[in-house]
């Protein structure tokens, strides 16, 4: 098998049953290639910065030249823009200066198309005009012609095309930057996609890359107040892009995709041919739809464009939050919304991994960002490798609570992923920040999914529209992490916070996979456990503190109904102001379970019976009594024993609701004597 044109040049760049090194021998690359792929079989293509510079090292002339190509270009474009201005031409010329623009990333490659792709998905940056030239770059690039074409699919795949499929377009439906797709039809009958991958890859882009890669290195080493890890960065880039130019690896990337997230209701995946797909071809199931930023003809076809966008954001939110793997590349070439309503992704070739630490990271940056607890979110940027552990986050926290209490507004709704990270890119300027390496990705991702949502809807907010599914995360996900995340935001200084959650049984019930009686089961589950034992210890003290004041308002309401029954006085009562609100919230709380979809208060029966036999639950039942015995023997002996006058006791009394406590001196003190 001969793959000229692919990055395995490289020893270590690629997995070859008989490695080559190319700086072993003299030569072009083009002829290292050819002779790298006379082994039998290609396993795998990786990226290797090491290699790459090992070779072009060795050439600084074509270094040199390419970069001076690169550079010529942008320096004529921004000549243009400002001779336009001088003139007062803009607007008259910039139509001439976007096609210009296009074309030049066009013809600097992959990388810088890919940068393009980016930019066209952002209406809120980029002139409209400029963005319709930069939309072409997604699929509508100049094809390369079909003999190549047809010669790497005999070469990959064994035969020429005719023999393999029933049907194949003469050109080619769509070109992108790593390739051109051909509609075709199986001898079997399905109608499928054939992309073909361009010719000399490798070149041009190992070539970018390590001039980006050396720009990178030298303005890390020169500007100091560079923290951020441009290498990493770039190298994360170079891998994905190598991934994508093996064709077999964007196929099982396909597969993955579709097992973890094909199960969500109006998500598609197409099926990859594995017997029409090789490192430089790949067949998948042809897939008719439309552009998510056409809303004009999705609405003409019945279809809710924001719907698909929503269904977009929560699929991302699995991806990055839940299982990990995701599309680092969902620009509008690669979302369609096909006839039946369905969300489709194609082109599986640039997909991440974001671990678990960062995702559990990530979800407890969104809690209390949300919630503005600074002190917790500049303790994320330590676990989330933002910040070293040794950083001093005292000036940080007012600096991040400066930021976000502008950008948040008054409710989760005002939340703006742009204007949040627009906000906080000056305080990572300020501050000892380091942006890592993995989150370059997931910046661009999310930020090229908000672009595409904006198109649809502009007041569209990704951050409010994810906080349902964190909502619903902290209320059923099991891990010490999210555990840990729930009990300090529902806990401060010992106190319970109704108001949050409230907050989040409200968020949760919006969540599309939410289900409550799982939520429940986890609580319970959680609550039993040795990490509940503080919980238990509260709802204890706070059962206690409810049936004694509401025992006592009872009583205090039929002594007021008998006196006004025989004229002794006012029989107005009121329960104690924390009970009352307690009860408020309570009520407040079972009316948000009472409307969550799908909430059965009948499934919960069966738990009662095993939920009382627990020993955890008995002894919960025995302090209760325990305390309230406490608080009763207490009142005795306030109201019966103790002198009415007697202020030296009444000084050493708790008056926060507990029945007998120590003073500092170590002897009891009792509840303070209400009056009659």
């Amino acid at each position: 098998m001969q793959t000229a044109e692919t990055p395995a040049t490289f020893r270590s760049a690629a997995v070859l049953d008989r490695p080559v090194s190319i700086e072993d021998r003299p030569g072009s690359m083009e002829e290292h290639l050819k002779s790298a792929h006379d082994a039998s079989e290609m396993v795998a293509v990786r990226y290797d910065p090491v290699a790459i510079a090992d070779y072009y090292g060795a050439r600084p002339l074509q270094v040199i030249g390419r970069t001076i190509g690169i550079l010529f270009p942008f320096v004529l474009f921004a000549l243009g823009l400002w001779w336009d201005k001088q003139l007062g031409r803009i607007e008259q010329n910039q139509r001439r200066r976007a096609e210009s623009l296009r074309d030049t990333l066009t013809h600097l490659g992959p990388a810088y198309i890919k940068i393009g792709q980016a930019l066209s998905t952002r209406p809120d940056l980029v002139p409209p005009i400029y963005l319709e030239e930069l939309t072409r770059l997604q699929d509508q690039l100049p094809p390369f012609p079909n003999e190549v074409a047809f010669q790497f699919i005999e070469e990959e795949l064994g035969d020429r095309p005719e023999n393999i499929y029933a049907e194949l377009t003469a050109d080619p439906i769509a070109a992108a930057s790593l390739g051109q797709v051909y509609k075709g039809k199986l001898k079997t009958g399905e109608t499928v996609a054939v992309k073909v991958q361009r010719p000399g890859l490798a070149e041009r882009i190992t070539l970018d890359l390590y001039i980006l890669r050396q720009v990178s290195q030298w303005a890390t080493n020169t500007f100091k107040r560079i923290r951020s890890d441009l290498v990493g960065i770039m190298d994360e880039f170079g891998a994905r892009i190598f991934e994508e130019m093996d064709y077999t690896q964007e196929g099982r990337n396909a597969e993955r995709f579709s097992q973890l997230y094909g199960a969500i209701p109006d998500i598609y995946v197409p099926h990859i041919y594995w017997e029409y797909t090789a490192q430089r071809v790949l067949t998948m199931e042809w897939i008719e739809g439309t552009k998510l930023t056409k809303p004009v003809e999705l609405a003409a076809q019945g279809i809710d464009a924001a719907y698909l966008v929503e269904l977009g954001v929560q699929c991302s939110l699995r991806q990055l939050l839940e299982h990990g793997f995701f599309h680092a590349d969902p620009h509008p070439g690669n979302l369609l919304a096909t006839r039946d309503g369905k969300l489709a992704y194609l082109d599986f070739g640039m997909m991440s991994q974001v671990q678990a630490p960062q995702r559990y990271g990530l979800i407890e940056a969104v809690v209390h960002m949300v919630n503005r607890d600074f002190e917790g979110l500049a303790k994320d940027y330590v676990k989330l490798e933002f910040l070293t552990p040794d950083t001093d986050l005292t000036p940080i926290i007012p600096a991040l609570a400066s930021v976000f209490s502008n950008a948040l507004g008054s409710s989760v709704a005002e939340l703006n992923f742009k204007s949040i990270t627009d906000q906080l890119s000056q305080v990572m300027y300020d501050y000892p920040f380091r942006v890592p390496a993995y989150y370059a990705l997931i910046i661009r991702s999310l930020v090229t999914l908000e672009g595409i949502a904006i198109n649809v809807d502009p007041n569209f907010k990704v951050l409010s529209k994810a906080y349902p599914y964190i909502a619903k995360r902290l209320l059923t996900d099991p891990s010490p992490e999210l555990r840990a995340s729930l009990r300090d935001l529902l806990f401060k200084d010992g106190s319970f916070r109704w108001n949050r959650l409230e907050n989040l049984l409200n968020n949760a019930k919006d969540s599309a996979d939410y289900d409550l009686n799982q939520a429940v089961d986890q609580a319970l589950s959680f609550l039993f456990s040795e990490r509940g034992d503080f919980i238990r210890e509260y709802l204890v003290e706070e059962i206690v503190k409810g049936i004694d004041g509401y025992g006592q308002t009872t009583v205090q309401r039929l002594m007021a109904t008998l006196r006004d029954r025989i004229g002794l006085g006012n029989g107005s009562s009121a329960p104690p102001a924390d009970a009352s609100q307690n009860m408020e919230s309570l009520s407040r709380i079972l009316n948000i379970l009472r409307d969550t979809p799908g909430f059965d208060p009948i499934q919960l029966l069966p738990v009662v019976p095993n939920l009382l036999l627990r020993p955890e639950t008995q002894r919960m039942g025995q302090q209760i009594a325990g305390g309230l015995a406490q608080r009763a023997a207490a009142r005795f002996i306030r109201e019966f024993l103790l002198p009415a006058d007697s202020t030296q006791a009444n000084d050493r009394l708790n008056g926060n609701g507990k029945a007998l406590s120590k003073t500092s001196s170590g002897s009891l003190a009792l509840p303070a004597r209400r009056s009659a």
